[in-house]
């Protein structure tokens, strides 16, 4: 089985009956967090995101399976189907995976799926460091690495003056 990516607040997903994506957000917790180095942005995504205000905009335009001309869209998240049912949250939800699907109450069926699972790599200084200097002066040649890693002297200029 391939990695799988768990899904977190700002994810992107569209529903099969509509013209435009939506991002997922939480509702159901403010505690557990992934791949977010100050525990403020990546909430994760559970099963317990049901309902009507699951979504930013929560439209994904005009719903096609509504008829003809196509009314607008009104998300009504009823379930979660292949969620990953190994761990469960202090919401007592489920971990919602990128292969995860919604049912939408208007459709019936599992027609919402999540496009981009919103995690995004966080660089930081540790990780300039463990780079190989080789790679780094080939990938960014007007930085010197041997620079980057000198200690910069403390704000003053001779004798302590500024």
């Amino acid at each position: 089985m391939a990695e799988k990516h768990i899904v977190v607040q700002g994810a992107m997903c569209k529903c099969q009956f509509g013209q435009v994506p939506d991002k997922l957000k939480v509702l159901s917790h403010q505690k557990e967090y992934a791949n977010d180095k100050n525990a403020s942005k990546k909430l994760i995504v559970t099963t317990k995101e049901i309902g009507a205000a699951t979504f930013e905009k929560n439209t994904f335009g005009n719903c096609t399976k509504m008829g003809v001309p196509p009314p607008p869209c009104k998300i009504m998240v009823t379930e979660w189907q292949n969620f990953y049912d190994k761990v469960q949250l202090n919401n007592n939800g489920y971990i919602i995976l990128e292969d995860s699907k919604a049912v939408c109450a208007i459709a019936g069926t599992p027609c919402i799926e999540i496009i981009d699972h919103g995690q995004r790599t966080e660089g930081s200084p540790q990780n300039f460091k463990n780079a190989d200097p080789d790679v780094q002066q080939q990938i960014n040649p007007l930085v010197s690495p041997e620079e980057m890693y000198k200690e910069q002297p403390e704000y003053g200029g001779q004798d302590g003056v500024i």
